[in-house]
């Protein structure tokens, strides 16, 4: 099996979720160490459910992977082993969780024509996927061809999802940004409804460049840099080979494209790179099942920071995000990069 991870690092700003701070009795209780995981394991088993983190309090709240030099895991962490520099200045965090918080994630199916033949690989894959995820997790399915469907808005009920996985068809075109654009208009819309402090995630599968979508890839980009969602991308292309394979690896960032890449497998590329998820180019669909667990894995891993920044003019520049581990001097942190300090959310949907 060859699956690559690609990356690059055009600034795109994430926009700033603002989520609420927990009470005191919370942030004095023991907090829960993720346990150690082998870089190959493809399911994370289930486990009970997350406590509710509520307050009044703005803050950015930043999804964290923490890596080796051999890109296994690091665990066992804690707040005083964290920095987080907002344009250079240290930020004094308010927020720390060592087991990852509830998570609302979108899942993204290709049901064009060409997967035809792939699809109930590519179902089973993604059931697979969604049995990985823990119990207070909640998902929706977003299917797409010649249009986007919601085959199944964000849910508790993880049966229901794997249903609505089974049930999609192939045929038609391509509507990849529609896809995403909705993907990103709900989730975004959740977190401004919410008294909640949840991670949200979108995982995008796809073959191919959009075909259909009246939207364009800049409509994409400006909402994502007014969200603060990570995205997981998967693009597949039977055939052609991985792009990641031959462009970005997970030393070295490029910001243009490259001239074998396709501009969906660009755009999924950087918008995975920038808001601190992946971008894999697996060669076949047989492949789907791997890449799948290790994106589950990792959202299994995350720590989650929070901290309320110094600087509070809300004037529509770009803060730059940083985080530095001075005590763990081989350990690599994988985070968004920014967010647009504008229009910023509360978390009771207020501005």
């Amino acid at each position: 099996m060859r699956v690559t991870d690609g990356r690059c690092a055009r600034p795109i700003a994430v926009g700033v979720r603002q989520l609420l701070l927990l009470g005191v009795v919370l942030l004095t209780a023991p907090i829960a160490l993720a346990s150690a995981q082998d870089s190959d394991r493809l399911a994370v088993p289930r486990r009970g459910p997350d406590p509710v983190f509520q307050s009044g309090t703005d803050l950015v709240v930043l999804p964290l992977t923490v890596t080796d030099a051999r890109q296994k895991y690091v665990t066992g962490l804690t707040m005083a082993d964290f920095q987080v520099y907002e344009d250079g200045i240290l930020q004094d965090l308010a927020f720390f969780a060592a087991d990852p918080v509830p998570l609302d994630l979108a899942i993204l199916l290709d049901t064009s024509a060409s997967m035809q033949g792939r699809l109930a690989m590519a179902q089973d894959a993604a059931v697979g996927f969604v049995r990985s995820l823990r119990a207070g997790d909640r998902a929706s399915v977003i299917e797409f061809s010649d249009a986007a469907r919601v085959r199944q808005p964000l849910v508790a009920d993880l049966a229901r999802v794997e249903s609505a996985i089974r049930e999609t068809t192939t045929g038609g075109g391509t509507a990849l940004y529609t896809a995403l654009y909705i993907a990103l208009k709900e989730l975004t819309r959740q977190s401004t409804t919410s008294g909640e402090v949840r991670r949200q995630a979108i995982v995008l599968l796809s073959d191919g460049d959009d075909t259909r979508s009246l939207i364009t890839s800049d409509d994409v980009v400006e909402l994502v840099r007014r969200s603060g969602i990570v995205i997981y991308t998967i693009s597949i292309r039977a055939g052609l080979g991985a792009p990641g394979g031959h462009t970005a690896t997970s030393g070295h960032r490029s910001s243009t494209r490259s001239w074998f890449e396709s501009e969906s497998d660009y755009l999924m590329r950087m918008l995975a790179e920038e808001t601190g998820g992946r971008a894999f180019f697996p060669i076949g669909i047989e492949e789907l099942t791997p890449v799948y667990g290790l994106i589950a894995e990792e959202l299994a891993q995350q720590y989650t920071l929070g901290y309320s920044p110094k600087n509070p003019r809300l004037d529509g520049a770009f803060r730059r995000i940083a985080v530095r581990l001075p005590s763990q001097p081989g350990a690599r942190p994988r985070t968004r990069l920014g967010y647009l300090a504008s229009g910023a959310r509360r978390a009771d949907g207020r501005r």
